[in-house]
């Protein structure tokens, strides 16, 4: 039962984290980022935010600077929309390689795949 809760709680952290993200913030340094998942403690007392940037290493780079200058922002923000939790987790910002690996994978898969005549 535990588990299901988790899930609706990061599920929920996703959502909301993209909206204050794309809307409330106003850093030039966070660009065009994207919240693909977010990973809660049992405890619900940290979340690991996994982001993807449109753009190249330094552009990322400078997103997470940013995103992680605005966690204490954030956080409260989501405290006030998210008030039906008792507490609000603390926010390390990741990048998501695992979007790069799958379009990795696509990339590969195209290749091998026999030439329709």
């Amino acid at each position: 039962m535990q588990g299901r809760r988790i899930d609706r709680i990061e599920e929920q952290l996703r959502i909301e984290l993209s909206e204050i993200i794309e809307r409330e913030i106003q850093d030039p340094r966070i660009g065009l980022t994207t919240v693909t998942r977010a990973k809660v403690s049992p405890d619900l007392s940290h979340a690991r935010i996994f982001v993807t940037v449109l753009g190249d290493a330094a552009q990322r780079k400078k997103a997470l600077e940013g995103l992680r200058s605005a966690a204490s922002y954030i956080r409260r923000t989501l405290s006030k929309r998210l008030h039906h939790l008792r507490r609000i987790p603390e926010l390390t910002f990741d990048y998501d390689e695992n979007v790069e690996k799958d379009i990795r994978i696509e990339e590969l898969l195209e290749q091998i795949k026999p030439k329709e005549e």
